[in-house]
C-alpha cells in the first residue's frame, strides 16, 4: 500500500515540498494556519486539507512540519489539536523546520512515548531548491526510521546524510548557517572593494570562483548584490532566527563565536534599514548605504 502522508505548514519551503510529494503519488493531507494558503495548494496540486494539525495527520503513516520555530512546532504537535494525539504507534514524525537540538530530543522523547519514530531534519537549500526539489537534509533521530522514508524524502532533497542521535540534525544545520553567514559577509566586503577599485564583477568572478574562493554564494548571489537586488532569497528575518539558534547553543556549550555575533548584528543593521525581507547577500548594502 502506497505510503501516506500529511504536511503542516504551508510556508515558502512548506508549499512546494508538500507539492512534489502529492505529484509523486504520496496521497497528501495539508494543515496551514492561514486556510486560504491550503485551499490555494489543493487547487494547484490535488490532495487534501484539513482543518486541524491532528485531523491532517490521522491514519498517515508519515507526518512533517515545516513551521517557524520552537513555539510554532509545539503548537502544531502536542494538545487535543497537535499531530501527536491522532498518529498511531508505528507511524514517523518529521520536523523540517529549523529549530532547536533542545526541542528536536524533547519531540523524540513525546514521540516514543506513544510508539512513533522521530526524524529531526532541518533543509537547506533555501526557496528555489524547494521548488526544485533539491533540498539538502541534515538529519537526526532513529535511523531505521530515515530507511523507511528516505525514498519518500528524496521527493524534495536531493541529498540526505544522518547525523546520528535526536538532536544532531539540528546541530548540523547550525553549522551550516555559521558557514553561509561568514561567507556572505566576505563576499560582501570584497564586492565593495571590486566595485571601489573599479574591477569588472563578471570578469572578477569568473577568476577567482574557480579558486579556493569559490562558493556557491559567490557564484549565484554576485550579480544581484552588485546590482543591488534583494527581493528574493532566503530574508534576513529567518537568518536572524537562525542564528539566535547559534548563539543560543554556543553559550550552552560555553563556546565562543564572535564572527557568527558580529555578522547577526550586521543583519540586525540591515532589518533597520527595512530589509527584513531582503535576501542575506544584503550584508553589501549595509555596507553600502
Amino acid at each position: 500500500m502506497a505510503i501516506t502522508c500529511a504536511f503542516i505548514g504551508l510556508g515558502v519551503m512548506g508549499y512546494p515540498m508538500a507539492g512534489h510529494l502529492q505529484q509523486s503519488g504520496y496521497a497528501t493531507t495539508v494543515y496551514n494556519r492561514t486556510q486560504a494558503k491550503a485551499e490555494q495548494w489543493v487547487q494547484e496540486y490535488g490532495g487534501t486539507m484539513a482543518a486541524t494539525p491532528a485531523a491532517a495527520a490521522e491514519g498517515k503513516q508519515v507526518v512533517m512540519l515545516c513551521v517557524g520555530n520552537d513555539d510554532d512546532v509545539r503548537s502544531v504537535v502536542y494538545g487535543e489539536q497537535g499531530v501527536l494525539s491522532s498518529m498511531t504507534a508505528g507511524s514517523i514524525l518529521i520536523d523540517h523546520t529549523t529549530a532547536s537540538a533542545e526541542l528536536a530530543r524533547e519531540l523524540s522523547q513525546a514521540a516514543a512515548e506513544r510508539g512513533i519514530l522521530f526524524l529531526d531534519a532541518p533543509v537547506s537549500g533555501g526557496q528555489q531548491g524547494a521548488v526544485n526539489g533539491v533540498l539538502t537534509a541534515m538529519i537526526g533521530g532513529d535511523e531505521a526510521a530515515l530507511e523507511q522514508v528516505r525514498e519518500v524524502l528524496a521527493c524534495y532533497a536531493k541529498t540526505m546524510q544522518y547525523m546520528g542521535s535526536a538532536g544532531n540534525g539540528q546541530l548540523a544545520k547550525m553549522v551550516n548557517q555559521v558557514c553561509i553567514a561568514g561567507v556572505v559577509q566576505g563576499l560582501a566586503e570584497g564586492l565593495q572593494l571590486a566595485r571601489k577599485v573599479g574591477l569588472d564583477p563578471d570578469a572578477l568572478i569568473q577568476a577567482i570562483s574557480q579558486g579556493a574562493a569559490g562558493s556557491w554564494q559567490m557564484v549565484n548571489r554576485y550579480k544581484t548584490m552588485w546590482q543591488g537586488e534583494y527581493e528574493h532569497g532566503f530574508a534576513v528575518d529567518w537568518m536572524r532566527k537562525d542564528l539566535k539558534i547559534v548563539l543560543e547553543e554556543a553559550e550552552r556549550q560555553r563556546i565562543s563565536m564572535p564572527l557568527t555575533a558580529l555578522v547577526d548584528q550586521f543583519y540586525g543593521e540591515v532589518q533597520k534599514m527595512g530589509g527584513s525581507r531582503w535576501d542575506t547577500s544584503s550584508l553589501l548594502a549595509r555596507l553600502e548605504k
